[in-house]
């Protein structure tokens, strides 16, 4: 009970003492004895008056040593429980129902028998907290809002840069470190870091693809690129622009005048860049060393102006196939980037023009330190030299060749023969679609440590037509040590030949390299499926899918070496 109801319950208790003694004193100016009659009152008044005072007696709260102690946290109050607490199980038990309360109730009745008119007096309230803490027991300092500190406030500015390089590398620095560095100063210092806006893409901007830009949203678009180049891009390496169709010339020059370490610009599916945005990269862009236009449009004029004085710094190069496009092909076949290692050149799977004209021989004398060279859906037509003369030093540093098409292809043994007779380095050769190479082509190659053979055929129109090809064990005892990854989907080798490829591959034991076996769509049979599965311990996925030679539950892909192993138990 609190001590302000304590003393109001004491105070209007000895009025009720006073109040019956005053109406039993005897009439003014007698100084007689007093009556019998009121000598019985003022006694059943003193009787009525103990008991009064003996049941409404305020109790008395003891202070009772806590067990447990109340610690501030950063956000919150912790209780921790003591080990000498005298309750069990918890910091306190909350009261019993019933107990005093029915003697208080009890009480009230014996009063109301007793006296005539009932005294009203103003309840306590009761106490909130079950427990009372006291300043002996427990001291909780509650801090001002001057000197709380959160946890984001008081890391270091390492850590905080350390942290927000993991997210920069997996979704990119536009738009988080803008958000991030409107947190408080510290955030904003760390975010602002030059590291952390070394790479950097920059998709829709302030409107929905499709729509049209009101002229104070175009200038919104400015100002804040004009800000982020002069204030954060000082570092910037890798620059990417996606969907823009207005201001793209704009962005493009800003970016060249205030990134001199600018080295690789991607522009995907953007629209309106012009010659003098090509002018701009020429005059500041001098580190600049790999350009990917893919999907995009430009005037092929002002590109191929810059690779003509330029081109010497580009390393790398993606670009759409198209019949503006195919323009810039030509100019690099006639030696403007002499150290070029990547060459890509794609359309899209519904393009219906997909030749490409190209001199193999011409690009090998252009190109002698090329490392990576792609043709995605694109059907090339070799052409040859003017002067007739072949190419002696063919590629000798490539590393990875694709020709992979979803339509027909036209390479032949001997196309492939003259891109790679000088590759002996290769790693990865993609020949999806390219129906007209044969396994003997293949087992000629100069290319001893092939780890990737990707030769599956994806497209429907013509695969009935190919017939049974034969020598696919020539392939795999070639490359049975170094291949990682092999793909003959759809190939129509015989059973016999397939057992023999697949026990040549399980011969090489001592490597053990394979980790990926499409057999989809082959004639593959559960004796020579058995072989390889069984000694390649590396295989984490295999594409039984479509095999018409092996039983129902057993025909579909499999990923990971347990799932692996169950298809070994259902063969046994």
């Amino acid at each position: 009970m609190d001590s302000s109801a304590a003393e109001a319950s004491t105070h209007s208790e000895r009025k009720d003492d006073t109040a019956p003694s005053t109406s039993n004193k005897t009439a003014p100016g007698g100084d007689g004895p007093k009556s019998k009659k009121a000598s019985l009152k003022r006694s059943a008044g003193k009787i009525k008056n103990a008991k009064t005072k003996k049941r409404k007696k305020a109790p008395v709260s003891r202070s009772s040593q806590l067990g447990y102690t109340v610690h501030q946290g950063e956000d919150m109050l912790l209780v921790i429980s003591s080990t000498t607490s005298q309750y069990d199980g918890s910091a306190w038990k909350p009261q019993k129902k019933g107990g005093k309360k029915k003697k208080l109730a009890k009480g009230k009745l014996k009063a109301k028998k007793i006296k005539k008119k009932p005294t009203v007096r103003a309840k306590p309230k009761p106490a909130s907290n079950p427990v009372t803490n006291t300043e002996e027991d427990i001291t909780v300092y509650v801090p001002q809002k001057a000197a709380d500190h959160r946890w984001g406030e008081s890391l270091p500015e390492e850590v905080l840069v350390n942290i927000f390089q993991m997210v920069v590398v997996q979704d990119g620095a536009v738009p988080f470190l803008c958000r991030v560095g409107r947190v408080c100063r510290l955030w904003n210092a760390a975010a602002s870091s030059p590291v952390l806006w070394r790479k950097v893409t920059v998709g829709h901007c302030w409107i929905a693809p499709g729509k049209t830009q009101l002229p104070k949203t175009e200038k919104k678009i400015m100002e804040t690129f004009d800000w982020l180049a002069q204030n954060r891009f000082s570092q910037l390496r890798d620059f990417s622009l996606c969907h823009w169709k207005k201001n793209i010339n704009y962005a493009v020059e800003v970016v060249s005048q205030f990134c001199p370490h600018l080295r690789s610009l991607t522009l995907s599916y953007c629209t309106g860049l012009t010659v003098s945005a090509f002018q701009s990269l020429g005059l500041h862009s001098r580190s600049l060393q790999s350009l990917n236009l893919q999907n995009s449009e430009y005037q092929v004029d002002g590109l191929l102006e810059y690779l003509e004085n330029h081109g010497s710094q580009i390393k790398q190069i993606w670009f759409t196939h198209g019949l503006k496009n195919d323009r810039l092909l030509t100019t690099i076949t006639r030696g403007c980037c002499p150290e070029l290692d990547l060459l890509e050149v794609n359309t899209r799977l519904d393009s219906k023009d997909c030749e490409l004209p190209i001199c193999i021989q011409a690009l090998q004398t252009a190109c002698p330190k090329l490392k990576t060279f792609r043709m995605l859906n694109v059907r090339p037509l070799h052409k040859t030299m003017r002067n007739g003369a072949d190419s002696t030093s063919g590629f000798p540093l490539l590393e990875e060749l694709c020709i992979a098409t979803t339509s027909y292809s036209y390479m032949t043994d001997k196309d492939l023969w003259d891109i790679l007779f000088s590759s002996t380095k290769l790693r990865v050769l993609d020949l999806r679609g390219c129906s007209r190479i044969t396994p003997s082509g293949l087992a000629t190659l100069p290319c001893p440590e092939l780890e990737c053979l990707f030769w599956g055929q994806y497209f429907s129109s013509h695969i009935g037509l190919s017939s049974h090809k034969k020598g696919l064990h020539a392939v795999t005892q070639k490359w049975s040590r170094t291949l990682q990854q092999l793909d003959i989907a759809n190939q129509l080798f015989s059973e016999e030949d397939l057992e023999i490829a697949m026990s040549y591959l399980a011969q090489a034991t001592e490597a053990d390299t394979l980790r990926s076996l499409n057999l989809s769509g082959t004639r593959i049979t559960p004796p020579a499926l058995r072989s390889v599965v069984g000694q390649m311990s590396a295989l984490s996925y295999l594409n039984l899918s479509s095999c018409r030679y092996l039983p129902r539950g057993v025909k579909r892909i499999y990923r990971g070496q347990e799932d692996i192993r169950q298809l070994l138990d259902k063969l046994e």
